[in-house]
């Protein structure tokens, strides 16, 4: 039997697992921990009465018997396992900070702010991408890799076409998988989606939209192809989520990325609002 602080260290290990890969069953849990089923759906339990998980019905295209049943971490259990430092003085100094330069400098002087933000991620993120190679899909995965290591706990997913969706989908398989790995069967892919699990700004992001503006701007220039945020912590979902294009919709076959390089000093790119489009099958619920 686990001690009680084993028990502790192997529930934070449920909890982030859940934050990286949500929403996820119980069984893909186990199979990602080297745990039995029973374990992981005591763990989840805890969690679940102590506010840092929350359950959802996965939504079924067919068969018969009870959907399957999903976690994904809430914003209590986002917080819990933050590595930069939980809720409290910081944000609040981060919130009053930003009322200020806008009363300041306007909202001209925010967005100069989340562009010089965004820039320096960029240019953090660089070197992991441009040692993945020209792949855009192994870009994307490198993308979140680094972004992990920035304490986005970012994962991808592709994006297929519903019929080959199922025949892709095997029981237990978890929806998301960790950065860096590729995804199989990369033909039938025509996108990834980019998931963050945390984000450093999530409790002012949504007063201040700019810094997801930027930052999306950013992964465009990284990745050298257009992208769409389709969800964000900030508007209340679980998972910021970005959508990247990773093959031509006609012809299947893989983007071409944009030839120029992503350089220290990138050059900004013209801001775009996408028209809100139906989110592809394996699209995080909002």
């Amino acid at each position: 039997m686990e001690s009680v602080d084993g028990e502790s260290r192997t529930r934070r290990r449920v909890l982030s697992a859940v934050l990286t890969r949500g929403p996820v069953t119980a069984g893909a849990l186990a199979d990602a921990l080297g745990l039995t089923p029973a374990a992981v759906r005591r763990h989840l339990d805890a969690l679940t009465a102590d506010g840092l998980v929350a359950a959802h019905d996965l939504v079924r295209t067919g068969g018969r018997g009870r959907p399957a049943r999903t976690v994904t971490a809430t914003a209590a259990g986002r917080a819990a396992v933050r590595p930069r430092g939980g809720a409290g003085a910081g944000e609040e100094l981060a919130a009053a900070a930003l009322h200020r330069l806008a009363a300041l400098g306007g909202r001209e002087a925010v967005t100069a702010f989340a562009e010089d933000r965004a820039r320096a991620l960029e240019v953090r993120c660089a070197p992991a991408l441009a040692a993945a190679g020209p792949g855009l899909a192994e870009r994307v995965d490198a993308l979140a890799g680094a972004l992990s290591h920035e304490g986005y706990a970012a994962s991808t997913r592709p994006v297929v076409p519903p019929r080959a969706s199922a025949a892709r989908r095997a029981p237990g398989r978890a929806p998301g998988r960790p950065a860096g790995r590729a995804p199989s069967a990369a033909g039938a892919v025509h996108a990834v989606q980019l998931c963050q699990g945390a984000c450093p700004v999530a409790h002012v992001a949504g007063e201040f939209p700019e810094l997801c503006r930027a930052e999306t701007d950013a992964f465009s220039r990284l990745l050298g192809v257009h992208v769409q945020r389709l969800a964000t912590l900030a508007h209340g979902e679980h998972a910021c989520t970005t959508h990247v294009p990773v093959a031509s919709p006609r012809s299947g076959t893989s983007t071409t990325r944009a030839t120029s390089r992503t350089s220290t000093s990138p050059t900004s790119t013209s801001r775009q609002t996408p028209r809100t489009t139906a989110s592809p099958e394996g699209t995080h619920p909002a």
